[in-house]
């Protein structure tokens, strides 16, 4: 008896020794199993990148159209929305816009004269850049006032904001196209003219009024935009009406990346370092030397993206359009009869769109 009593409790140790075992490897083995499970996780997925496209850009040789352009491709602010520039250099914004309309060119940047084929409908304002003053009038051969300008023969860009300044500032000493010898030409031939002294004075735009200024014979700057108050003077980006309701959101996209262009480069007048950098940037794309270029960098008031959105959010923006189009209307460049209100040739939206 004693020995089955024995037998018992031996059998009875051994199974409790095979249940400890039993029940010390379930949380071992979970530990184990649980950072494989978490490896085996999926990657989250990251955005799709908007589609690759390649723009065609128009764009005049000078610091106003290349300030935030040039700023925006070299520290690849539109890599970053996936789109290749091709630039494109015009004389003239008429040109240009006969470009955007044939299909050549996908967006263009003008200047003040050209601004009056929006309100015929010929191109619709994608974004307000800057405020010019690159314009003036230059009397050679020591004339210096603008009365003095009456019988003269006056060198001037029909079609541009060359024509503009030149119609306004006879206006104002009481004149008028019909009282001076004005002889259209484009802008190389301008500086010819002026420079061997077959005109009296020409109307011309930066750089090309930079250099007149700097070799002609006795040469004065009479006056430029800002000397005339209801002279409002946007620099701007357009693109043809078809095109831009056809493509708003590559439209978004470009106005998105030249923002951030715009806020670096917008502090070349007060930073030496930042206008040194631009200029170089804006060498490179015109094969010429950046100080030629840095003398243009006050040519005007150059706007940051939060500018932009406030003369937007106060309705400032449209009366600058406004504004200029009374003037063209006045000239007789625009017929008031005809003319679209601003509000249908400025794409408030897409400058809304992309500053969210």
């Amino acid at each position: 008896m004693k020995k089955l009593i024995a037998i018992l409790m031996a059998v009875a140790m051994i199974a409790c020794v095979f249940a400890g075992c039993g029940s010390s490897k379930a949380p071992a083995e979970t530990q184990a199993k649980a950072p494989a499970e978490t490896q085996a996780a999926p990657a989250e997925t990251e955005a799709p990148k908007a589609e690759a496209v390649t723009l065609r850009i128009a764009y005049m040789p000078n610091w106003g159209a290349l300030w935030a352009v040039s700023t925006a491709q070299a520290k690849g602010y539109f890599a970053e929305e996936n789109i290749t520039l091709e630039l494109i250099p015009f004389e003239d914004g008429p040109t240009e816009i006969a470009a955007m309309e044939s299909g050549n060119i996908d967006i263009s940047y003008i200047g003040p004269g050209a601004h009056k084929l929006c309100s015929t409908g010929n191109a619709k304002v994608l974004l307000l850049q800057h405020l010019g003053d690159g314009d003036c009038i230059i009397g050679l051969n020591g004339l210096n006032k603008l009365e003095d300008l009456k019988g003269k023969k006056i060198g001037y860009a029909a079609g541009t904001s060359s024509e503009t300044i030149l119609v306004t500032a006879l206006e104002s000493v009481g004149l008028t196209m019909e009282d001076v010898d004005a002889l259209s030409m484009d802008s190389t031939a301008l500086t010819t003219a002026a420079l061997s002294g077959s005109v009296d004075a020409v109307a011309a735009w930066s750089p090309f009024s930079l250099t007149i200024l700097d070799q002609a014979k006795d040469a004065t700057d009479i006056c430029s935009n800002v000397d005339f108050a209801k002279m409002v003077s946007p620099g701007s980006w357009v693109v043809n009406p078809a095109y831009a309701d056809a493509h708003e959101d590559i439209l978004v996209r470009f106005v998105r990346a030249m923002y951030k262009g715009m806020d670096y480069a917008a502090a070349a007048t007060t930073d030496d370092a930042v206008a040194t950098e631009v200029a170089g940037y804006i060498a490179d794309i015109i094969s010429s030397d950046a100080d030629t270029v840095l003398g243009q960098r006050y040519d005007g008031s150059w706007m940051t993206s939060a500018q932009v959105q406030e003369v937007l959010g106060n309705g400032e923006l449209l009366r600058y359009y406004a504004d200029q189009q009374a003037t063209f209307i006045a000239n007789g460049a625009v017929d008031g009869a005809t003319a679209l209100a601003p509000a249908d040739f400025v794409l408030t939206g897409i400058m809304e769109a992309a500053a969210k």
